[in-house]
C-alpha cells in the first residue's frame, strides 16, 4: 500500500455493513406460508443473502414454477419494505469503524446491488443516511455488481479517486467490482458467505473476520 492515500471506505450493505438478515428471512417466511409452504430454516438461507431475495426463493425449492416464483417474490419484496428496519441493525463493532472513519476525517460511503426502494429506507431507518458520503444501489446505474460503474458512480458522488478507495463485501461480485474500480477490496468474512464460497481465492487484499479486525485495517492505512 506504498502509494495508496485512504480517502473513503465503501461498504456493501447486506451481510458486510447491516445485518439484515431478521427482516428479510421474516419476509420470505411470511411468502413462504403465504403461498402454502412451510417456513425455511434460517441457517440455511442466511447465506443466499447477498445473492438477493430470488436466490433465497430458489434456495428454498417450493416450486420450479418460474411464473409463482416471479408471484412470490414481488410478495417477498412488498412484505420487506413494509418491514425494512424491524429487526435491522449495524453488525457488532460497526458504529465504532464509521465512528473511527469519520474521526479521521474519511468519508464513508454504500455501494449494494439492494434496489433503492429499500437502500434508501432502511439507511434512514438506521439514521446512516445523513453521514454517508454516497449510497449507489443496484439500480441507480445501467449496471450493478460486478460491474464496477456502481464504484465509479460512488466515487463521482463522494468526490473520491477509485484508487484511494478501500471496499468491503462478503461476495465474489463485490471483489469483483471493486477490483476491477482500481480500489483495495476487503472480503467481511463475518457476512453472509455460502459453504462453497473460498474467499481466499477472490483476489482480495485481505480477509475481515470481524469489524474490529477493519479498524485496525484502517487504521493501518492510514498510518503509512
Amino acid at each position: 500500500m506504498t502509494d495508496f492515500k485512504l480517502e473513503c471506505v465503501l461498504f456493501d450493505l447486506d451481510g458486510t455493513l447491516v445485518d439484515t438478515a431478521p427482516d428479510l428471512l421474516a419476509s420470505l417466511n411470511r411468502t413462504l406460508l403465504a403461498f402454502g409452504f412451510l417456513p425455511a430454516e434460517e441457517e440455511a438461507l442466511r447465506p443466499f443473502i447477498s445473492h438477493g431475495a430470488l436466490a433465497m426463493i430458489n434456495q428454498s425449492r417450493v416450486s420450479d414454477s418460474d411464473e409463482l416464483k416471479a408471484q412470490m417474490l414481488d410478495y417477498m419484496l412488498d412484505s420487506y419494505q413494509n418491514h425494512i428496519a424491524d429487526s435491522s441493525e449495524l453488525f457488532a463493532g460497526m458504529a465504532e469503524v464509521l465512528q473511527l472513519i469519520e474521526a479521521k476525517g474519511l468519508k464513508w460511503g454504500v455501494v449494494t446491488n439492494k434496489r433503492e426502494r429499500f437502500t434508501n429506507p432502511l439507511l434512514a431507518a438506521l439514521q446512516l443516511d445523513s453521514r454517508a458520503a454516497c449510497a449507489v444501489s443496484g439500480d441507480t446505474t445501467a449496471f450493478s455488481k460486478p460491474h464496477p460503474e456502481p464504484m465509479f458512480e460512488a466515487c463521482r458522488r463522494a468526490s473520491v479517486s477509485p484508487a484511494n478507495c478501500v471496499y468491503i463485501g462478503d461476495a465474489v461480485h463485490d471483489i469483483t467490482a471493486g477490483k476491477q474500480a482500481d480500489m483495495k477490496a476487503l472480503v467481511a468474512m463475518y457476512g453472509y458467505l455460502k459453504p462453497d464460497d473460498q474467499p481466499e481465492h477472490w483476489g482480495a487484499d485481505a480477509l475481515i473476520s470481524h469489524p474490529s479486525h477493519l479498524m485496525h485495517w484502517i487504521e493501518s492505512a492510514t498510518c503509512l
